[in-house]
């Protein structure tokens, strides 16, 4: 059986620089009237660069939220009705200084479907060149090469803590492992 809520009403709460923050009312299947509240995100693009000797270039920047240095697969912000392989592609060449010859989708994820409409689109990117980086501004990253099998190993110990890394480099490893 499939529920569905149906939105009475929207109260724009917060109109920030990347969310918005909505209070919606929401009627569910029994009647009963809810609040619902509802970040509002343009979404974002993951690129998971893994090199012909298996090296993946991983960046490492400071996070606020968490008040420390977090080790991910490049990502970025998708800008308005922007294609996200192109968006891929601009943050990859942005924070690794990498341009790759083929992107292979690894799909598409909600990070937090109980409150957020954030979509996170996940790509492997091979025949990787070199480039030069050119970050954002106010953006500073350290890019580390780390081969895919120290990652995943550390993702199965629990030592990335970043979700859409996590699943580019089990989804990856698995991949590449049946192309051998």
């Amino acid at each position: 059986m499939e529920y569905f809520e149906k939105q009475l009403s929207r109260q724009e709460i917060y109109n920030g620089v990347i969310v918005k923050v909505h209070l919606d009312q929401a009627e569910l299947v029994d009647g009963r009237v809810v609040k619902r509240e509802v970040v509002e995100h343009p979404g974002g693009v993951c690129v998971l660069p893994v090199d012909e000797n298996g090296l993946c270039y991983m960046v490492r920047q400071f996070r606020y939220p968490f008040s420390k240095m977090v080790l991910e697969a490049p990502a970025g912000k998708l800008e308005r009705s922007e294609d996200h392989l192109v968006c891929g592609k601009r943050e990859l060449s942005e924070e690794t200084g990498l341009e790759a010859d083929e992107f292979i989708d690894l799909g598409a994820t909600f990070l937090s479907p109980g409150y957020s409409s954030e979509i996170l689109h996940i790509y492997l990117a091979l025949g990787l060149h070199q480039g030069s980086s050119h970050p954002d501004e106010g953006e500073f990253l350290n890019v580390e090469k780390i081969p895919l099998s120290k990652l995943y190993e550390m993702a199965m110990n629990n030592e990335i803590e970043d979700a859409k890394t996590e699943i580019a480099i089990l989804k990856a490893e698995r991949i590449l492992a049946l192309r051998k």
